[in-house]
């Protein structure tokens, strides 16, 4: 058995997307992974945006590229874990049991969709096991059409939902905006909470990238000043090309793509957030060099409490309740088969 892991973190310097905490979420799982987990070191591979060679850093391609270098490796028996911690968006979505494609946001917005993780848990081996874990906003659902355990982002309705939201009437791109990204008006506030006895302030910012965001930066790249909702897609593969997402790359060549079942064997998301929720960062006392994922933090206060002894619902059902405690509105899911549901989280 061999135990490979690849860690993600996106603090985007330079950006309006700009965190601060998703490096220091990612160096605290990798010491995690080693010390607590026994994976070896260098089967850990490490993507972060703020050091290191062209290849560490976590753009589309590089990710993509780790994910199925990890998956392709891997031997009946192995242990796979992911983590990512940054930004999370979603898009409306026709053929999702959400209503919308959920999606992590690279450091060069070369978005990596729900069913790009589909694909990529389709291709683990047999009697391999992969754990993923995104402390990202809109990330319930972020495995297409996995089993829901734990959670509230699978609606069976959702067309009936969503339909009066993502089809507005022409000429309004800003209502579409403001409902794709309700709390857009709230990405920084700050709150008050006991810290060693003490009444502190807590920088809070949601790790949501609202869509008129990504489309400001998108202009920003690509010099075009008329990128909108519906020019989305088309842009990204216009940038990308043969690394932009496959679900881009079928929309943009009329393939229609049909998985077949549900929730496959092997596939475990643990997100941070359900697919209409964001998902917090914490700066305490607003010093970015204690930044913190709110459910990657959740996470190593349960594996230290519990000794890394919990299982995969255990673990969510604790991180509800802990950040619920720490007055965060995240609520944190479980997708995988009934198979995997108590089976001890990573390994």
């Amino acid at each position: 058995m061999t135990k490979r892991a690849v860690l993600i973190g996106c603090n985007y310097p330079g950006t309006k997307a700009k965190l601060n905490g998703c490096i220091n979420d990612v160096r605290r799982m990798h010491r995690c992974l080693l010390d607590r987990y026994g994976f070896p070191a260098e089967h850990i591979v490490v993507l972060i945006d703020t050091e290191g060679s062209a290849n560490a850093q976590p753009t589309g391609k590089n990710i993509r590229a780790a994910l199925s270098n990890m998956v392709a490796s891997a031997k009946a028996g192995d242990i796979l874990f992911v983590h990512y911690s940054g930004h999370g968006v979603r898009l409306p979505a026709d053929d999702d049991d959400t209503g919308y494609d959920e999606c992590i946001v690279p450091t060069d917005m070369n978005l990596i969709t729900d069913d790009d993780f589909r694909e990529l848990v389709n291709k683990v081996a047999k009697g391999c096991r992969i754990t993923i874990v995104s402390d990202s906003c809109h990330s319930g659902g972020l495995i297409d059409k996995a089993k829901e355990q734990i959670g509230e982002s699978t609606r069976p309705n959702w067309k009936a939902q969503v339909t009066n939201v993502e089809k507005p009437p022409p000429g309004s791109l800003k209502n579409l905006l403001d409902a794709a990204a309700p709390k857009v008006k709230k990405l920084m506030k700050k709150v008050k909470r006991k810290f060693l006895g003490q009444e502190v302030e807590h920088l809070v910012t949601p790790k949501s990238l609202p869509l008129s965001t990504l489309i400001e930066i998108l202009k920003q790249k690509t010099g075009k000043l008329n990128i909108g909702v519906g020019e989305l897609r088309p842009t990204l593969f216009a940038m990308f090309r043969d690394d932009s997402t496959p679900k881009v790359k079928k929309i943009m060549t009329a393939v229609m793509w049909k998985f077949l079942g549900r929730g496959t064997d092997g596939g475990i998301l643990i997100s941070g957030s359900q697919s209409g929720e964001e998902a917090a960062e914490v700066t305490p006392d607003g010093d970015g060099s204690r930044a913190y994922g709110a459910l990657s933090n959740a996470i190593q206060e349960i594996i230290a409490e519990m000794g890394g002894e919990m299982s995969n619902r255990e673990l969510v059902v604790r991180a509800r309740e802990l950040l619920m405690r720490q007055g965060f509105t995240q609520h944190p899911g479980l997708y995988c088969t009934d198979l995997h549901l108590h089976d001890r989280f990573i390994c």
